[in-house]
């Protein structure tokens, strides 16, 4: 699932995997943990011209630049309203540094990787073409976001 396992000596096992757990229009998603380097609130939002929908901006922060991706848009899913609380979670890739807006962010969860189910068949396409496949929690289903496919800008806006 793209995710290194550890990251921290105070987890005992060594064969699970950490998890950000982060909902979207109501539905669990999770990113690896050693992907995330942080979690902000984003503000002062500048639009980019003729940027994928998906694109919600570009923000400073901390005096870096920061290209701003909602994961409303990303996964086809109903706009936030203008009250609706946001968040980002920060990710580095490539020497960039994305911010990938949810609507709140939740617990770490460590993950035994031999529980993880494949994409269900009918996982809606633009979901299974950037998801690493689904956890059966006791009360939902955490749906695993493949990070590097999220930031593939040639898959973005091709699934609309």
């Amino acid at each position: 699932m793209g995710c290194s396992g550890m990251n921290g000596e105070e987890h005992q096992d060594k064969a699970a995997r950490g998890f950000v757990t982060v909902t979207t229009a109501g539905q669990l998603f999770g990113l690896c943990l050693d992907r995330v380097r942080d979690v902000f609130v984003p503000q002062g939002l500048s639009t980019v011209p003729l940027a994928p929908p998906e694109v919600a901006g570009l923000l400073n922060l901390r005096g870096r630049i920061v290209t701003a991706i909602d994961l409303r848009r990303r996964l086809d899913l109903p706009p936030r309203g203008t009250d609706d609380p946001k968040i980002a979670v920060g990710i580095e890739d490539r020497g960039e540094l994305y911010g990938l807006i949810a609507d709140e962010v939740g617990d770490v969860l460590w993950l035994d990787p031999s529980k993880s189910i494949a994409n269900p068949a009918n996982l809606n396409a633009r979901w299974a073409e950037i998801c690493a496949g689904v956890y059966r929690l006791d009360d939902q289903l955490l749906v695993v976001l493949d990070v590097d496919k999220v930031l593939d800008f040639h898959h973005i806006g091709t699934a609309a």
